[in-house]
């Protein structure tokens, strides 16, 4: 669910998607150097260039890149383990107009000499709190985290969450005209999950758990007649393996490669589960250079369920623009593209599109509607050195529209 993993996705800037390798790229000609030359990251392994500077330092020097003089995190994040507040503000229509904040932590893992000599770039380990709060009664806080140990062979993200989420169920036209149904979801959440590498290649095995004990509520107890009793389960517990492909230049905000993943999860009693099912997903995030400064990014994302489902977990077209939960069923499909122009050093504007189906119970996949959403957006390069990009989005569809705060990659 897009609005309950919000806390995680602002604690790990990236959420799960924080893996794979660094790019590096430095330039030696610095008199007239290109948009992509200073918006290339450094390696994370390795702070700040600080060289030349034996004056003592002033404190907003932190914040100042020695390369371009413009402002930059790199130097409060790595050398001096600062913490990125990230403000949360939400628009999102599901759940109403609302805010909160997010601080977060890098720090570079350490590399061993043979590592560094085959190239490999570790990306850096990020964790963080955050709490939010919106109008319509929505709150939730949660602490989180993405770790690399033994020279990126091993990874770890862990997430836990105290939430309390007021949304709107549609009901597609099961049972007869389509009805928006409010109901209340208050409960912990937790992910837990490691990766191993495969040998040297760019290819992980993952495994996880994750563990929801929620107290579902409908506004209105006569709606009850629209699901079945199996549907309010209280505790979903699951172990899932994945399969990861990774060859991005960066993962927090990619220029080129590829990161494509299969996951499957089964929920039962012997897990903890009140009810079995499945749940299944499995997309791929492409990234091109088109010249210099023009970065195209695209996205096929597929995700599925079957068994006695809770309600709230049944997957969501998952748009910027559209509302989390207003076109769910037993199988999602999202296509989406995000152009970039790196105007400047520093300054990048992006346009960004797709479309949507959801399908299974009711309806067919021919016979479900097409939904799309648009957007635009900018981006500045907050931190250098580890080629991590900030900015808002603004995107629309028919009947909603939002804004986005974005730290790093929308696409998680």
């Amino acid at each position: 669910m897009r609005a309950f993993l919000a806390t995680g996705t602002w604690l790990m800037v990236s959420g799960v998607s924080l893996l794979g390798s660094m790019e590096v790229r430095a330039q030696e000609n610095t008199a007239n150097p290109p948009a992509s030359a200073i918006a290339s990251p450094l390696s994370p392994d390795a702070p700040p260039d600080t060289a030349g500077s034996e004056k003592k330092a002033s404190w907003w020097s932190n914040f100042k890149d020695t390369k371009d003089g413009d402002f930059d995190m790199s130097n409060w994040l790595l050398k001096h383990k600062g913490a990125l507040f990230v403000p949360i503000i939400i628009t999102e229509p599901a759940i109403g107009n609302g805010g909160g904040v997010a601080a977060v932590f890098f720090h570079p893992p350490k590399q061993s000499e043979e590592s560094k000599e085959s190239g490999r770039h570790i990306p850096p380990d990020i964790y963080g709190v955050a709490a939010f709060k919106t109008e319509n009664g929505t709150w939730g806080y949660g602490l989180g985290g993405s770790f690399h140990f033994k020279d990126d062979t091993w990874r770890y993200v862990g997430l836990l969450a105290k939430t309390n989420i007021n949304l709107d169920y549609y009901t597609q036209g099961l049972l007869g005209a389509p009805r928006e149904i409010g109901y209340n979801l208050n409960g912990v959440f937790s992910y837990q999950q490691a990766s191993r590498r495969l040998g040297d290649s760019d290819m992980f095995l993952s495994a996880r758990w994750l563990y929801m004990d929620i107290d579902s509520r409908l506004n209105i107890p006569t709606d009850n007649q629209y699901f079945k009793p199996k549907e309010f389960a209280q505790r979903a517990s699951g172990l899932g393996l994945g399969l990861s492909y990774d060859t991005r230049d960066n993962t927090l905000t990619p220029s080129q490669g590829w990161l494509w993943r299969l996951q499957a999860t089964a929920y039962a009693p012997a897990f903890g589960s009140d009810n079995t099912f499945q749940a299944y997903r499995a997309h791929v995030y492409g990234y091109f250079k088109l010249g210099q400064d023009w970065v195209l990014g695209t996205r096929a994302d597929y995700r599925s369920v079957r068994g006695d489902v809770p309600f709230y977990q049944q997957p969501s077209i998952d748009l910027r623009g559209i509302a989390y939960g207003r076109y769910q069923d037993q199988n999602v499909g999202v296509l989406e593209a995000e152009l970039r122009w790196n105007l400047t050093n520093r300054w990048a504007l992006l346009g960004f599109g797709g479309a949507g189906k959801a399908w299974g119970r009711t309806l067919n996949f021919g016979d479900a509607s097409t939904h799309t959403a648009e957007g635009v957006g900018f981006r500045y390069l907050i931190a250098r050195a580890l080629g991590l990009y900030a900015g808002v989005d603004w995107a629309w569809s028919q009947g909603d529209h939002a804004y986005y705060i974005q730290v790093g990659s929308a696409w998680r």
